[in-house]
């Protein structure tokens, strides 16, 4: 039995392996690719040179920001979504489900619409929104204590509100929309280095949060009846997960946009790979949500160049019939 159990142990960590391996692939390939195409080669030339050619310039302050930013918003929805799967017992719950998504839309878009002249505020009026939403999600969702299907039910309903002032003011201000698509579908083009050192300082605390989470959401997974058998409070554990993962979301949306679907794909991914415990869950995931991100925005930025897409619409074009089949699978 003990041989058994250790070999799936190895097996789990030949899995987490496999996906650094693939994202170190991946991230080479996406440094290579664009609308100017380098060998790599080239890349080791440019990279170690003093001179400040235009190739380095589009390498270092252009595709390494992009591929970084790429990484770790990847990252944060994948656990973001991992742990509100556990707080919501519901594999298909994702981190638009909170309102984080509508609310940093919505929040984002009156300064750009409205108070273009504050633009430099979005990033954090847009985590604000994001976390007054999912504020908001939770208080209707209360009564007597937290249950998945409150959160779910006021989820849609303040989704829907959130989405309907959204597209009000877009309709009001249809002459200035066209500077904000790119934002509302989820880009990470023209993103700085100043970006990463922001996204990475918040998300390196939201990740070490989330980790010291991993029991916590084993436990929840056991059942309501179960956990409090063993002396849990219920309440108090899915609030606090809850407000890992919305950081996560907020902070991640903040920055890039909305972009949907990782946070319901990846988990789900890394669930039928290793098994549903947390302590290789959650790593699995953060790998796999980099990997899931960088190839979307490297097919983004490559499929129609010179123009690119948003990642966002990449996301949703294969996340939208995954859903439909997870959905599908569960009613089988």
């Amino acid at each position: 039995m003990q041989s058994i159990f250790k070999i799936r142990k190895i097996d789990k960590r030949i899995f987490i392996l496999a996906g650094l391996i693939f994202l170190l692939f991946i991230s080479l390939l996406s440094i290579r690719m664009g609308s100017v195409e380098y060998t790599y080669s080239q890349i080791l030339r440019v990279l170690f040179s003093n001179e400040m050619t235009t190739y380095k310039n589009i390498l270092y302050n252009v595709r390494l920001p992009r591929i970084i930013i790429a990484g770790i918003v990847g990252a944060n929805l994948a656990v973001a979504g991992c742990l509100l799967q556990s707080v919501m017992q519901n594999p298909l719950a994702d981190p638009g489900l909170t309102g984080v998504s509508s609310g940093a839309s919505l929040a984002a878009i009156i300064i750009m619409l409205i108070f273009p002249q504050y633009t430099y505020l979005v990033p954090m009026v847009a985590f604000l929104g994001g976390a007054i939403a999912c504020a908001l999600v939770y208080s209707l969702a209360w009564k007597n204590g937290i249950k998945p299907v409150r959160i779910v039910l006021a989820g849609v309903a303040v989704n829907a509100i959130l989405g309907g002032g959204t597209s009000l003011l877009s309709i009001l201000y249809s002459d200035r929309i066209q500077g904000v698509l790119m934002w509302v579908n989820g880009s990470i083009s023209g993103k700085t280095w100043a970006d990463v050192r922001v996204l990475a300082l918040y998300s390196f605390i939201g990740i070490i949060l989330g980790i010291l989470c991993i029991r916590k959401a084993n436990i929840l997974q056991l059942g309501d009846e179960m956990a409090s058998n063993l002396g849990v409070d219920i309440n108090k554990y899915r609030l606090l997960i809850s407000l890992v993962a919305v950081f996560l979301a907020g902070i991640s949306t903040a920055i890039v946009g909305i972009i949907g679907f990782v946070g319901l794909i990846v988990p789900h991914i890394s669930r039928l790979l290793i098994g549903s415990d947390y302590k290789y869950l959650l790593p699995l995931s953060v790998i796999l949500g980099s990997n899931l991100l960088l190839l979307g925005d490297t097919f983004a930025r490559t499929i129609a160049r010179p123009v690119e897409l948003p990642v966002g619409v990449i996301m949703s074009v294969i996340g939208g019939p995954f859903f439909l089949y997870l959905l599908r699978r569960r009613r089988a």
